[in-house]
């Protein structure tokens, strides 16, 4: 298949790596300079070699918040019949855009993310393909996922943002929680530089990116969730109600037993 890839960041670059093998991709991003470093590629320098290209797929890997302008500059380049994708990890607004385009699309997520994920290991990692999705856009990243041992979850626009929500927008939350009431240390335990390290590996993401997992409209009902937990915990502390923590703690190991 004729795949071309837009945003040469880690998850583009990771695609580009994992694709060309089986496919003739193509590559192109905004800063040309980034490119030189594909080999084995055809490296789109102007829109215009699309037209030459003829892609069947195209995987729209740039920063969230330019998703759809960047779907508006490159569908004037594509055949017709060119199904259309992204791997947002917030879907709002594009379940409109998809239909408002008429063309096929596939929409993914892969859920492991650049920061803390193993992309040469990602067997037991888990990825989220859009249930409304062509099926020929469906089987192609159905192949590449499994492939890879990647876990495939089949969600519909909206349960996945809830998703989202649940499993990034949560602990990101508390990681930024926990950086806030940061001070130095001179003495840390083991614990302490765990969640240390989590939050240099969070905040070294960029800033759009959180924006935009944290902006995600579900979000805020796990913070109100958050903040009530917070407030019971506080309750219990300032009242050193030793029947009421063990409660809370039997609580709190039966929500993470597997």
């Amino acid at each position: 298949m004729r795949v071309f890839i837009l945003g040469t960041g880690r998850m583009g670059a990771w695609l580009t790596e994992e694709l060309f093998l089986d496919h003739e991709v193509a590559v192109h991003d905004r800063d040309l300079a980034r490119m030189k470093y594909f080999i084995k590629v055809r490296r789109i320098v102007e829109l215009s070699e699309l037209e030459d290209f003829r892609p069947e797929l195209f995987i729209n890997c740039v920063t969230l918040g330019d998703t759809v302008a960047a779907f508006d500059e490159i569908l004037p380049h594509l055949p017709g019949d060119c199904i259309i994708s992204d791997i947002a990890s917030v879907k709002t607004g594009l379940a409109e855009y998809y239909a408002k385009s008429g063309r096929p699309f596939v929409s993914t997520h892969p859920m492991f993310g650049p920061t803390f994920g193993n992309i040469r290991d990602l067997h037991d990692e888990s990825a989220v393909i859009i249930r409304e999705s062509c099926e020929a856009g469906k089987a192609f990243f159905s192949d590449l996922y499994s492939r890879l041992g990647i876990r495939i979850f089949e969600k519909d626009f909206a349960d996945h943002d809830r998703t989202v929500a649940y499993s990034l927008a949560t602990p990101f939350a508390s990681t930024m929680v926990f950086a806030a009431c940061m001070k130095k240390q001179d003495a840390p335990g083991t614990n302490f530089k765990r969640h240390m390290a989590i939050a240099k590996g969070l905040l070294s993401e960029d800033d759009r990116l959180l924006s935009e997992i944290m902006f995600n409209p579900y979000t805020i009902r796990q913070l109100e969730l958050i903040n009530s937990q917070l407030s019971y915990l506080t309750h219990i502390i300032r009242a050193r109600d030793g029947e009421e923590m063990r409660k809370f703690l039997a609580k709190l190991r039966e929500n993470i037993t597997d």
